[in-house]
């Protein structure tokens, strides 16, 4: 096991399978801060800190590289994502610490692989390291408590292999450059948890809404995203990935204020929301074909069609025997239950949310839409 922690209660039941949590790049950073900070302390190298995680669960964690000279330190953390690691895990997060005997401040910045604000509308002004406001409070609260109030400090993050990392992570969306955030509102990670996940749609949302946007694209995916691309003559950062989160997602868009949407994505996934269902993930819900036979019987087709229809395994294969049989016009059907279902989750509520829907295959393309293609090319360009 990477890291300390050992305790039942660091444990999640998740479908009946006992999984691991992790820790958050901000605990690392804490940990790492206050083991530098005790080295000078002490004059003596440090293998074990004692850290307390913003949900207040005290964490006891292995530090790697130590070196301490005098009134300088170094110590690294490294990130262990317990058993729903992310692009984070395995990188080793590193403090740099100075201690000022003579003055009392404790400041605190971002270094090589940490990631720079370059956009409003961050919990942090632009120009400043992505350390958030949590695991900012906790480095300077742990610090505090061990330096006391005659003693101050200078703390620098490193994570050198933060740059390469971020790529992989939703930072470019967020404006965040040049490396990872130092996250973290409770310390530790919950494993299968889509918390995290759900959060930074709505930061993207929120961000997008204080630059002066009161339009979005919402795709559940890269497909959809391509084809809004090929399609349409948006600004990217317009399209904002929803995944599976539909439900979720049309709720932010309108708590945050935004009032039109256009709801682009698959047969495979938007087939789902017509049926009613707002999250669209496998392990949630399918009813796609169920959905495709219910609609295509309200049309009249044929019982052997029907049973086709419901032996598929895809949509994709669904809509080969559609099209074969002419029965194109299920789509139409479809897209504008979806854009009624959408309406209908968030009525009576303010503001009013305009919501258009267009629907796509990857073999045939466009599909349908609830207004013509060509109108919403040129209301969304």
């Amino acid at each position: 096991m990477v890291g300390g922690i050992d305790q039942s209660s660091d444990y999640a039941y998740v479908n009946g399978k006992k999984l691991r949590k992790g820790y958050t790049t901000g605990t690392c950073a804490t940990a790492a801060s206050v083991a530098a900070a005790q080295m000078i302390l002490e004059q003596d190298l440090v293998e074990r800190v004692l850290v307390r995680t913003a949900s207040g669960q005290d964490v006891w964690m292995q530090v790697e590289d130590a070196w301490f000279d005098g009134d300088r330190a170094r110590a690294a953390i490294r990130k262990d994502g317990g058993d729903d690691a992310d692009a984070t895990h395995g990188l080793l997060i590193y403090a740099y610490f100075r201690l000022d005997r003579k003055n009392t401040p404790i400041t605190i910045e971002g270094g090589i692989g940490v990631g720079r604000i370059t956009q409003k509308g961050m919990p942090l002004a632009v120009g400043m390291a992505a350390i958030n406001p949590t695991p900012r409070r906790m480095i300077e609260e742990s610090l505090r408590s061990l330096l006391g109030s005659d003693f101050g400090g200078h703390v620098e993050i490193v994570v050198p292999e933060g740059e390469e990392v971020a790529k992989l992570t939703y930072n470019s969306r967020l404006g965040i450059e040049g490396g990872i955030s130092i996250l973290g509102t409770t310390g530790i990670v919950n494993p299968m948890s889509e918390d995290s996940w759900k959060a930074a749609i709505s930061l993207e949302l929120s961000m997008l809404y204080q630059q002066g946007h009161r339009s979005v694209v919402l795709v559940p995916g890269n497909y959809g995203e391509a084809f809004v691309r090929e399609h349409f003559s948006i600004s990217p950062h317009l399209i904002v990935n929803m995944s599976n989160f539909v439900g979720h997602i049309l709720k932010e868009v309108q708590r945050i204020g935004f009032t039109k949407v256009l709801l682009v994505g698959h047969m495979g996934k938007f087939v789902k929301i017509a049926a009613g269902v707002f999250s669209t993930h496998s392990k949630d819900a399918d009813a796609r074909m169920e959905t495709l036979v219910a609609n295509l019987a309200l049309l009249g087709a044929p019982l052997p069609l029907l049973r086709d229809i419901d032996a598929c395994l895809t949509t994709e294969a669904a809509g080969d025997l559609i099209e074969q049989a002419g029965y194109q016009y299920l789509y139409q059907v479809l897209v504008d239950k979806i854009q009624q279902r959408c309406l209908r989750l968030v009525k009576n509520r303010k503001p009013e949310v305009q919501i258009d829907v267009v629907l796509f295959a990857s073999r045939t393309g466009y599909l349908a839409s609830t207004e013509p293609l060509e109108y919403l090319q040129k209301e969304w360009q």
